[in-house]
């Protein structure tokens, strides 16, 4: 009983001392307020690569912060196949999908042994009312989830197959960048299929233009380890393309 009680006080990370804090929380909580949240966040929980943090139809009860690791999104399409609809990491917040209808639309897999945070939908919502700045956090979460989905609507709908491509490992640097990780260096967490499903191209297609991208020394690619060698090419590729629609 002891040890288990160690192992639950060992798991339980406080928001007060994570190193996602600003991240995740809005800088300026005092320290009661810091100590109000840390007592609503429950068990950090782990998942190992392959397992579901939930499942589309289950019944919405909380929020999650992934603490480490990376997850995919996806929902079964028409005709059964999967369509990931997003990869989340380090920071992100998951579940919002569940907000409106009460359950989860879609599947959450971790893409490796990652831990998220657990955050019960009732209580945060009752302490956003006791901690206005808080409240207004969540709201500027959800609001950046929604800009990024827009985002990536954009992307799919004018872009060809090669700008996909430069628009995802771009968006992927940034985000990586803003966690304190190398921007231009990094592990795909995701298959190449996966990517394709993501951006609605054929995984061949995907196989190709990253081959295409390093044979024009824009990137160095070793099975999933890309480097970013010339970013502002990439950048030019993706502007030129914005720019061309927007007239």
């Amino acid at each position: 009983m002891n040890d288990q009680l160690l192992h639950h006080h060992t798991l339980k990370v406080s928001c007060s001392s994570c190193s996602l804090r600003e991240l995740c929380l809005p800088v300026g909580l005092n320290r009661d307020e810091m100590s109000q949240l840390d007592a609503v966040i429950r068990q950090s929980r782990r998942l190992k690569r392959g397992e579901y943090l939930f499942r589309s139809g289950e019944g919405f009860r909380s929020l999650y912060a992934v603490r480490t690791g990376f997850f995919k999104t996806c929902v079964a399409s028409q005709d059964g196949r999967e369509q990931v609809t997003g990869f989340q990491m380090s920071g992100e917040l998951m579940g919002l999908d569940g907000i409106s209808a009460n359950v989860h639309g879609c599947d959450a897999i971790a893409l490796e042994d990652s831990e998220v945070c657990e955050l019960p939908f009732n209580r945060m919502e009752s302490l956003g009312r006791e901690i206005p700045s808080l409240q207004h956090h969540f709201f500027r979460l959800m609001s950046r989830e929604i800009v990024r989905d827009q985002n990536v609507m954009l992307l799919l709908g004018n872009m060809k197959a090669e700008e996909r491509l430069a628009a995802f490992l771009l968006n992927l640097s940034g985000r990586l960048a803003s966690r304190g990780f190398a921007a231009n260096d990094f592990i795909l967490r995701m298959s190449r299929e996966e990517i394709g499903s993501f951006l609605g191209l054929k995984l061949e297609t995907v196989s190709r233009t990253l081959s295409k991208f390093a044979q024009q020394g824009w990137i160095s690619v070793d099975h999933k380890h890309i480097k970013l060698d010339q970013p502002d090419s990439l950048k030019t590729l993706v502007s030129g393309c914005s720019q061309a629609h927007s007239h």
